[in-house]
């Protein structure tokens, strides 16, 4: 049984919604230490989707990562929203995948090849611009997730009620759909409630209830469980909800996606928060579950395809 921790690394504030230096050096000098402090205690392995635009600013972040350990994969290259993929063409997303690609691998010394959008937003081009670019993993579909209309985009992420489930290759257009692709998309733990740092910040009890049905699901399927959350989760932030950037001109996701989710976002912050992610994985290490990186369960999935072919 496995299970992939990972982990979207970019210089966005949960306070104010906006991308920001000082916010990324925080990143930097406190939520990035304490969790490679706390996959280091514990022996994990965890794939962390980094952002170009963050290391740009900061370089040395690279170097906290022990890559003989973790793998680095891409988050694209801006967490802005009028940056998403789910709004640019098939040669925007191509110049953002190759631009972040190119940053990522001079820093790391290491090959890229997994993906994860920003705000988990993609279309109907980003299959074609992932494999014209050198990826061969997405991990941007939570399968049977429903966001409450709480994130952009969350419309388009309709389709994704369909999605399958365990881990597939994807359609040429669509990768939310299972096809001949040579992409391999790795769905994000979710059923309507998503498996995520954030749901476990704000409802724990809630979380340890759902991540008991998806233990049960791993060991009937052998589906791995995919944990996604983020470093800045981890460090405390000064609040002042006048500071809140508003994204969108929509009064209804204004009122949902900026204001709503400020005071859900910052509930346990900081420490708490890195103690209930510890109690997950100590659940998990109990059950069983082994963790590796996204490239490894790769590595591994092609290995049982051949098998059975």
């Amino acid at each position: 049984m496995y299970c992939l921790l990972t982990n979207d690394v970019e210089s966005i504030s949960l306070v104010t919604n906006d991308l920001n230096l000082a916010n990324a050096e925080k990143v930097y000098k406190v939520g990035l230490p304490r969790l490679l402090e706390l996959y280091n205690k514990y022996n994990i392995k965890s794939t962390f989707f980094i952002t170009g635009e963050i290391v740009e600013k900061i370089p040395e972040l690279i170097k906290l990562i022990d890559i003989n350990i973790h793998e680095i994969a891409c988050h694209g290259y801006s967490h802005e929203t009028d940056e998403a993929f789910d709004i640019l063409s098939l040669e925007d997303q191509k110049r953002q995948l190759i631009k972040a690609k190119s940053i990522l691998e001079d820093l790391s010394g290491t090959e890229i090849i997994s993906f994860r959008a920003p705000a988990l937003r993609v279309n109907n081009y980003t299959p074609k611009a992932l494999r014209e670019t050198g990826f061969k993993v997405d991990s941007s579909i939570a399968s049977q997730r429903f966001d409450f209309f709480l994130s952009f985009g969350s419309w388009k992420k309709l389709n994704r009620f369909l999605a399958p489930r365990k881990p597939y290759f994807t359609d040429e257009n669509n990768l939310a759909r299972r096809g001949n692709s040579e992409i391999l998309e790795i769905p994000i733990s979710a059923f309507f409630y998503p498996y995520i740092g954030t749901t476990l910040r704000i409802f724990p009890k809630i979380t340890s209830i759902f991540r008991n049905i998806l233990i049960l699901e791993t060991k009937i399927t052998g589906k791995p469980i995919n944990f996604l959350t983020h470093p800045n989760e981890f460090m405390d932030e000064e609040r002042n909800s006048r500071q809140v950037k508003r994204r969108t001109k929509n009064i209804i996701s204004y009122l949902l996606a900026d204001r709503l989710r400020y005071y859900l976002k910052l509930k346990n912050l900081g420490i708490s928060g890195l103690k209930l992610l510890e109690n997950e994985i100590i659940i998990l290490k109990k059950h069983g579950f082994e963790f590796i990186t996204i490239k490894e369960y790769r590595d591994f999935f092609i290995k049982k395809e051949n098998n059975y072919d």
